[in-house]
């Protein structure tokens, strides 16, 4: 029940953001949200003699948000190239202390590009023209994703889709989840676009559920690497943050790179 009611309020809690929300609140909350979901990943993987420098890598981590807040997307890889070199800088300096400096540079890059870089995709999809459309189509996809892969999964799944990382995931509810994502896909972008092309909306949902399959894999590899089951509990009955939003984490870029260089097909 607990797991049933906050999934209802994080769903309600979306969706007036989406709707009723300002652009300055909805950045507000993204970049507090990259920022925990961050905090849980470094505090997973990191090592004791490593978690002194969470602080520091959690402001250059949320750098790409705010870049994208403020400045839009031009300044995200700029941000990016800057956040490269202080990380080089503190590498350098924290050497000696450090059991491992490239393993240290390199969980921490992953970490900023997965969830800090990630993360700001969600507010450029919302400055695009009709871009909360778009985050609402996106929402469709990955809840009837999850849920098509669920249901299926649970009453038809039999052989496992990766043990290794993900035991409860099987194949049928790997099918299950892409075809829902895809319903739910076309079902919201046809109410919400007056003119769009369904086929490609249908193809592009078909896609985004196949990598949200994949962003749920690897929270999966993470949490497994890390000896953990969820990444916090900070979400009664879901886990982390990061449990929640890892679909997210990749299918927000990928639909907004679909749509700076496929709009034109997207919509008649």
């Amino acid at each position: 029940m607990g797991r049933i009611v906050t999934g209802l309020i994080l769903a309600c809690s979306w969706l007036l953001l989406l709707l009723a929300g300002t652009y300055p609140f909805f950045c507000l909350v993204i970049t507090a949200g990259g920022g925990v979901a961050l905090y849980e990943f470094l505090r997973m993987s990191s090592p004791g003699v490593e978690q002194k420098h969470i602080p520091f890598v959690l402001i250059l981590g949320i750098s790409p948000i705010v870049s994208a807040a403020l400045w839009g997307s031009g300044a995200v890889a700029s941000s990016l190239f800057l956040i490269l070199l202080v990380l080089i800088i503190i590498t350098i300096v924290a050497y000696p202390s450090l059991e491992n400096g490239l393993l240290f540079i390199s969980r921490i890059w992953f970490g900023i590009i997965y969830i800090g870089f990630c993360s700001a995709h969600l507010i450029l999809l919302y400055s695009l023209p009709q871009g909360i459309y778009w985050l609402l189509v996106l929402t469709a996809i990955t809840v009837s994703s999850d849920s098509g892969a669920y249901y299926v999964g649970r009453t038809l799944g039999k052989t496992k889709l990766y043990p290794a990382l993900s035991p409860g995931k099987t194949r049928a509810g790997a099918v299950g989840g892409i075809m829902g994502g895809m319903i739910g896909g076309l079902l919201v972008a046809a109410i919400l676009f007056a003119e769009v092309n369904l086929a490609m909306v249908a193809i592009l949902s078909l896609v985004l559920s196949a990598i949200g399959i994949i962003g749920d894999l690897i929270e999966s590899l993470i949490k497994r690497v890390s000896g953990v089951k969820d990444s916090g509990q900070i979400l009664p009955g879901h886990g982390g943050l990061l449990d929640r939003c890892d679909s997210l984490l990749l299918t927000a870029p990928a639909l907004y790179y679909a749509l700076l260089w496929g709009h034109a097909i997207l919509l008649k």
